[in-house]
């Protein structure tokens, strides 16, 4: 059984799809104007693990992601690029699919564009103005928040609250200063299509709903995004959603935390972010990925150029004994017993922790204490240089859960090329040289490589298959 905290109610839910094993799950994606940063990268690698999962225990997944491909910010970056603005769309669209396939997020069912989906926003609008939801002022089109009256519900703010804190801006005709924009009137040089009201282009929140309509229906099981959008984009979307339709727009909201840089969050507006090609010049993407989903995807998390070497330490952990444990599986056997590993265990404690509300750090954690324990038998098996077929049965079955694990979590496992492949490279270079001295009997010289590499981190193990080493 899965659960999920849901922000709607506050509370962790058992998770029942509205139709069988087929899950609608819609996720909020970037405004298209920059590359992305870490705090985009952590929500996209958050809704894929959540998906991944979904799929690993039998459901069906329709996932749209959308691109805000028009919007203020993006009129703002065409004229300081001196580019149309929707070439600045069409770079940053590209740039953040090449982000995705770097660390492996899986492509959406769907992935909409706002400008491919004016017509659906338009009657959307106009159907919300026909059920006395919204109204037009002078080209704008807006909503009426004081016609929904749960509205509220989803960030648990008071409208009364929210007024003492409103303003209308200049220029704008509302009748209440919480209504919200679903239709802007085109400035001069702005973008524009032609509509009831006149030529504009859609606010900021109508676009998902009726994006996530066209693709997924009235109802859908998940909405996910940042803790960010909570208010007012979640909000805004379920007040015109629900007045539009009457019905539930989602039945669990999912949001992840934030990336915090000096206990701020990662932003472009506070300007203290690194994008994630910034990142992936120093660091793996299954790094990235692992520091990613060491903390609980709701819970803020620190970024620090240190925790993304403490995942990478982490990482080579296990790919280490992955690796190894091919080579050990090879020792010549003894006796009937020995001392296994309950692997199983293990399995059912990653699965418990992944089936409560995605806890990928307690997941993560019965990995590290599962390898552990298998590191411990390998090496007595080593020292021994013999193996009981339970010892390597146990083994084998270690090193296999621990790899489909990882990969069921979205993890690669290419070769880990941080430093540009040059300290991986001298490290073997070293080996072959000790190699070549145990051959000519220079034991002495060979066991003083051994011992500064074990000095700098790094452990060789000899097998008889050849040497391997592993960093500690």
């Amino acid at each position: 059984m899965i659960k999920v905290t849901n922000t709607l109610t506050e509370r962790k839910e058992e998770f029942k799809p509205l139709e069988g094993k087929t899950v609608k799950m819609y996720v909020c994606g970037p405004t298209v104007y920059d590359h992305a940063h870490i705090g985009h990268a952590r929500s996209a690698v958050v809704f894929d693990v959540i998906r991944r999962w979904l799929e690993y225990r039998g459901y069906r997944v329709i996932f749209v992601r959308n691109y805000t491909d028009v919007d203020d910010k993006i009129i703002k970056r065409s004229k300081e690029e001196g580019i149309p603005w929707y070439e600045v769309s069409k770079k940053y669209i590209a740039s953040y699919e090449e982000d995705m396939e770097a660390l492996n997020v899986k492509e959406p069912t769907y992935k909409p564009k706002v400008t491919e989906h004016i017509r659906e926003i338009i009657e959307m609008i106009d159907g919300l103005i026909q059920k006395g939801h919204a109204y037009e002022a002078d080209g704008d089109v807006y909503f009426s928040v004081e016609s929904f009256p749960e509205y509220g519900k989803l960030s648990k703010r008071k409208t009364e609250e929210l007024l003492a804190g409103a303003r209308v801006e200049p220029g704008e005709k509302k009748k209440n200063p919480l209504d919200f924009a679903l239709w802007k009137k085109s400035k001069e040089g702005e973008p524009g299509w032609e509509s009831p009201w006149g030529v504009g282009r859609p606010g900021w929140h109508i676009e998902c709903s009726a994006m996530s309509m066209k693709y997924l229906g009235e109802t859908i099981d998940i909405h996910g995004g940042g803790f960010d959008l909570i208010f007012p984009h979640h909000e805004n979307e379920i007040a015109q959603s629900e007045s539009y339709t009457g019905k539930t727009f989602a039945r669990y909201w999912i949001h992840n935390g934030f990336v915090m840089v000096n206990r701020e969050k990662m932003s472009k507006s506070l300007g203290n972010f690194f994008t994630i090609k910034e990142i992936l010049k120093q660091f793996s993407p299954d790094t990235l990925r692992l520091f990613l989903l060491s903390t609980h995807y709701r819970s803020p998390i620190d970024f620090t150029v240190e925790r993304l070497k403490e995942a990478e330490r982490a990482l080579k952990r296990l790919t280490t004994f992955i690796e190894s444990v091919k080579a050990v599986e090879k020792l010549p056997e003894e006796g009937e017993k020995g001392e296994p590993i309950d692997v199983e265990s293990a399995r059912r404690e990653f699965e418990a922790a992944m089936d409560d509300d995605f806890n990928t750090a307690k997941a993560l954690g019965a990995l590290y204490e599962l390898v552990k324990r298998a590191n411990t038998l390998k090496d007595k098996a080593l020292k021994r240089q013999k193996i009981t077929p339970s010892e390597r049965e146990s083994l084998v079955d270690a090193a296999r859960f621990t790899e489909n694990a990882l990969k069921t979590l979205g993890f690669k496992l290419e070769r880990e090329q941080s430093e540009g492949g040059l300290e991986e490279a001298l490290i073997e270079l070293l080996i072959q040289v000790r190699g070549e001295l145990r051959k000519k009997k220079e034991f002495q010289l060979a066991d003083l490589i051994r011992d500064r590499l074990k000095e700098l981190g790094i452990t060789l193990e000899d097998l008889p298959t050849g040497t391997v080493y592993r960093r500690e």
